[in-house]
């Protein structure tokens, strides 16, 4: 068993003690906490249910359009008690209550997280402010589809990160009964990812949205004059005219072209891997139509409602953080698998990837203390049944634990023989089974499967967007109710800077005072410089 993990206060720099007195306490009390879970013995997950016949009924939940199964996990009652103790001294409570206050949640950077304002839930200012801004982007829809703009049939859509992912994600999930417009996402400064992106496009008839919330990122800005370059040379009138920008910095838009009247903003304190709900879904709100974008919000702000008032003990993110918890640092599991039984659903895990480890992917705690031990693990996955015939030999057998979770829906995406969706639900529900199962074999070791796998399953009624909103503000929240038991800070991302600082050192000044390696990979790249 993996000891447990440990907090302690640390001196600062000038050696004043960062934390005293009640924080002292605090750290006593939550080491004493993981310690007691460390503790803890870890039942057999192959005979868990016969132990407990009764678990199913209090491992599985139903929100709304979804059902989650803890069952074939390691928790217990006594584990969940003892969560719920550590979420105590945590404060998650009082954290959670601040963020729908619009209280600086984002500490490093002095600002409230207001995500949920976007859907109607949090500070009423907030809300109030959320909807104008809506209703200033149904308006440019409605614009749109009137024509007013000239003809569109095709949308452009330019971003990076949580500016290009959130939208790409719920475009090609629900577009299935067929998007009003062509959609194409760009995020990729590789000028191929461009090229192909617009291949089949008429310039005359397309539309560009430049997604950046300073309207400064170099990747994005770099592809948005391209993309105007492209209009120009096809001799469109007026090609900023066609651009719609979606920023938290109205100026700098307009500095660069963009009229006023094409300007949608978002408020500051929304951050890119959780814009999706602001302006940045524009072109899912364009592609789907209002009443589809409006339902996505609905179902992200009944999933709030959930997080928020839901007792702690059956509250969704809460419970699934605590799992996550226990298998990173107790268990020391340092990946977490996620495998969507859906191809509406193929792009969700590299939408978690960034939310999850962009987020809680940190080694300093809120107040500047080094962390006790792993925080995120590495998000990683792909959509089943390819996987099953991919990567699930290293799950079944290999040497490394990685807790999975499995994403399905009830009702099918397509129109074809239902015997499709059967044979997707049976491989889904059946691997779930199998990793916990294993099947004993000392005949042949080979054929061997340990089992004791443990295994999360997602059930949706369907990929419908009120579904997908609740189950992308799911995965916002149990994000959130991961850092605050690890007392970091989700809402930063400071991580992603050095290396763009860099770049931008060598584009300004060209290459100098880099390590052998990186000059000999410039030189031979780069000629000139």
């Amino acid at each position: 068993m993996r000891a447990p993990v440990h907090y302690r206060t640390n001196r600062s720099k000038d050696g004043r003690r960062i934390a005293r007195g009640a924080a002292e306490g605090q750290a006593r009390h939550m080491n004493a906490i993981w310690d007691r879970i460390a503790a803890r013995q870890r039942p057999a997950l192959k005979a868990i249910f016969d132990i407990d016949p009764a678990r199913l009924d209090r491992f599985t939940l139903n929100q709304g359009p979804i059902r989650f199964d803890w069952s074939k996990t390691h928790l217990t009652d006594e584990l969940v008690d003892d969560f719920l103790a550590l979420a105590g001294e945590a404060d998650f409570v009082g954290q959670r209550d601040a963020l729908f206050a619009g209280e600086p949640v984002n500490n490093s950077e002095g600002r409230a997280a207001e995500h949920c304002a976007e859907r109607g839930e949090g500070n009423v200012e907030s809300v109030a402010h959320a909807r104008m801004l809506h209703n200033r982007m149904r308006a440019m829809i409605d614009a749109i589809e009137a024509e007013a703009l000239g003809p569109v049939r095709h949308i452009l859509h330019i971003g990076i990160g949580g500016s290009a992912l959130g939208p790409k994600l719920v475009i090609d999930a629900l577009s299935g009964d067929g998007a009003r417009y062509e959609v194409a996402v760009v995020s990729n400064v590789d000028g191929t990812a461009l090229e192909q992106a617009i291949a089949g496009f008429d310039p005359h008839a397309t539309l560009i949205a430049v997604a950046s919330k300073t309207f400064t990122t170099t990747e994005t800005m770099l592809n948005a004059a391209s993309a105007i370059n492209w209009m120009v040379e096809a001799g469109v009138d007026d090609p900023y005219g066609r651009v719609i920008a979606l920023t938290a910095a109205p100026n700098k838009a307009m500095e660069w072209g963009v009229d006023e009247t094409r300007v949608l903003p978002f408020n500051e304190t929304v951050g890119g891997r959780y814009s999706l709900w602001s302006s940045i879904g524009f072109p899912a709100a364009l592609a789907l139509g209002w009443d589809a974008f409006e339902s996505l919000l609905e179902g992200a702000a009944a999933m709030d409602r959930h997080f928020r008032l839901a007792p702690l003990g059956e509250n969704a993110p809460l419970l699934s953080a605590f799992a996550d918890q226990y298998y990173t640092r107790v268990m020391g599991a340092q990946t977490r698998a996620v495998f969507a039984y859906d191809e509406r659903l193929k792009l969700l895990p590299s939408y978690l990837q960034q939310l999850e480890m962009e987020s809680n992917g940190k080694s300093v705690k809120r107040d500047g203390s080094p962390v006790d031990g792993p925080t995120a693990p590495v998000t990683w996955g792909g959509v089943g049944t390819d996987a099953q015939h991919a990567v699930f030999q290293l799950l079944h057998q290999g040497t490394v634990l990685a807790p999975v979770e499995f994403i399905a829906s009830i009702e099918p995406g397509s129109l074809l023989d239902p015997a499709h969706h059967r044979a997707l639900l049976v491989n889904c529900f059946a691997q779930g089974a199998a990793l916990m199962r294993g099947k004993e074999n000392a005949a042949d070791p080979a054929r061997a499967y340990p089992g004791d796998r443990p295994s999360t399953t997602i059930l949706l009624d369907d990929v419908t967007p009120h579904a997908l909103g609740a189950l992308i503000a799911f995965y916002e929240h149990r994000t959130f109710a991961n850092a605050v038991l690890m007392g970091i800070n989700p809402f930063d991302q400071y991580g992603v800077e050095l290396g763009k600082e860099i770049a931008k050192s060598i584009e300004a000044d060209g290459p100098s005072g880099f390590d052998p390696s990186t000059m000999a990979l410039i030189d031979l790249a780069l000629p000139g410089g």
